[in-house]
């Protein structure tokens, strides 16, 4: 069992209200409500400890109501070692239509001061000189007072201690993180065409994309199309998946799902095969339902078998 350091700079409390048709300017009756810890890092967290690892959380969280977070953490086997600030952490509000759709309101998050992200960096810099960890993960948006600039220091500082560094995020944050060069990324489509600067219009223009990325010095490229499966490029070669086809009920999780599968192959040194194959199912398994991949999935086996995996050009059905 191997020890991940994750860290999440702008978590959130998803608060998903479900109504049967949202009128603006009205007032609207609520069919059901819901507040519950949330965020890109928790999810990682989450798929990582029941994939077997042992996993400290850490970050930032407002003082005034962190209990979800605590909760969530117990009960999932997680150690929170968040920063405490004063104040709330954001609240993103859902609101889920009967007839599908979703709308996200979404809060910036709580202010970081520059002394506030100095503790937090020597923080996790002793972490990893105690007991170095298998990985550190950092991933999701920049609160306020944390610039992309910012992000590109913490994670240069972090690399220094040996520790890989993976990253997950977007925007002008994805682009500063690309340009220390972690070591491993997972941008999708968009985020890797601006990051290329055109358009990835094919799956030839997909591979060249992450075959500059893997030569700009990020180990493992890890290109994710969404139902169109993984793109993954390594020195173990370059890979594709296509995931089985299921019915999509929330993709909210599944990237997540994809980068702690990833990681939980590389660090248990699986076949690429192997790895990638169950981080693509793993991520198929996360959009049937609310929430991460549940790797105990009763037809977990079958979906592994129905996930199409092999070298890029030559993706092949295994199992069937």
């Amino acid at each position: 069992m191997a020890h991940v350091l994750v860290v999440t700079l702008n978590p959130a409390l998803d608060l998903s209200i479900r109504l049967a048709r949202l009128e603006p300017g009205a007032v609207n009756r609520t069919q059901s409500s819901h507040l519950a810890a949330a965020g890109k890092g928790l999810n990682v967290a989450q798929v990582l400890v029941s994939l077997g690892h042992r996993v400290t959380l850490s970050g930032f969280l407002g003082a005034d109501n962190d209990t979800a977070f605590i909760q969530a953490c117990q009960r999932d086997g997680i150690e929170d070692a968040s920063l405490r600030l004063p104040g709330e952490t954001r609240i993103n509000a859902k609101l889920a239509e009967d007839d599908g759709r979703v709308t996200d309101i979404n809060g910036p998050g709580i202010e970081v001061s520059e002394a506030a992200l100095a503790e937090l960096t020597a923080d996790l810099v002793a972490r990893c000189d105690i007991a170095a960890p298998a990985a550190v993960v950092i991933t999701g948006s920049l609160p306020p007072g944390v610039t992309p600039q910012a992000l590109a220091t913490l994670i240069e500082t972090l690399k220094t201690s040996g520790a890989p560094v993976w990253i997950d995020t977007s925007g002008p944050a994805l682009a500063a993180a690309l340009a220390v060069v972690p070591d491993a990324a997972k941008p999708n489509e968009q985020e890797l065409a601006d990051w290329a600067g055109e358009p990835l219009t094919d799956a030839a223009a997909q591979l060249a994309a992450a075959r500059r990325l893997h030569a700009a010095g990020v180990e493992e490229s890890i290109l994710s199309l969404g139902a169109e499966g993984v793109l993954w490029v390594s020195r173990r070669g370059e890979w594709q998946a296509r995931p089985p086809r299921v019915e999509v009920r929330n993709t909210v999780g599944a990237g997540d799902t994809l980068l702690a599968a990833m990681l939980h192959g590389v660090i248990e040194s699986l076949e690429p095969q192997e790895a990638l194959r169950q981080a693509t199912a793993l991520a198929a398994e996360a959009v049937r339902h609310v929430g991460v991949g549940n790797p105990h999935a009763s037809d977990f086996q079958q979906l592994l078998q129905q996930t199409s995996v092999g070298r890029c050009g030559e993706a092949r059905q295994e199992g069937t």
